[in-house]
């Protein structure tokens, strides 16, 4: 396969304050330096989605979200903890689709006063249920000690180590599971 991967940095927030945009940048940055596939940011507040069944569906915002999540061949989620799990909004986003997630892979960069485990270990779940493989390694920013303030993101080095060796699992894994997403399609 010579073709690049696309990979997907989804940003689990949309409150205002937020601090994902940061941490999604860093882990683009990273991401870019390695030249080994086609990273980009996905803001969920781009797309403005409703609640899920509260429309038929076919509003633009889903329809555009439907189409970017079908392009990409894996994710990065930055999940930010809330209550003990990830947000709502990013909930929202993953239900508002099902087919379009199926044989892809996920890593995940969580943030928190626990450094987002228990968000990241729900979001495992989740993903399971929608034929995403989860890689196992897994950055936890912590609230107390990458964030000055708790708002201006300064990351240890020590968390560079975890995000190479994720992203070369997200690459890995991506690259293995294309194939499926390719004989599917030539099925339907």
């Amino acid at each position: 396969m010579t073709d690049k991967l696309n990979i997907g940095i989804i940003l689990g927030s949309t409150r205002d304050g937020r601090v994902s945009p940061q941490v999604g940048d860093w882990v683009k940055e990273l991401a870019n330096q390695r030249g080994d596939a086609n990273y980009e940011i996905v803001d969920l507040l781009d797309y403005q989605l409703p609640f899920l069944g509260t429309t038929d569906g076919n509003e633009p915002g889903i329809t555009e979200w439907r189409d970017k999540i079908s392009e990409l061949d894996g994710f990065v989620f930055i999940v930010q903890e809330y209550n003990h799990s990830f947000s709502g909004v990013l909930k929202n986003a993953i239900d508002h689709l099902r087919e379009e997630w199926h044989d892809k892979s996920a890593g995940i960069v969580s943030y928190g006063s626990t450094g987002g485990a228990r968000a990241a270990e729900h979001l495992r779940g989740v993903l399971a249920e929608l034929k995403i493989a989860d890689v196992r390694v897994h950055a936890t920013l912590s609230l107390f000690t990458d964030f000055e303030n708790f708002t201006t993101f300064k990351p240890a080095d020590l968390h560079l180590d975890n995000i190479h060796a994720m992203l070369d699992q997200v690459n890995e894994w991506s690259g293995a599971l294309k194939p499926l997403r390719i004989k599917e399609e030539a099925n339907v």
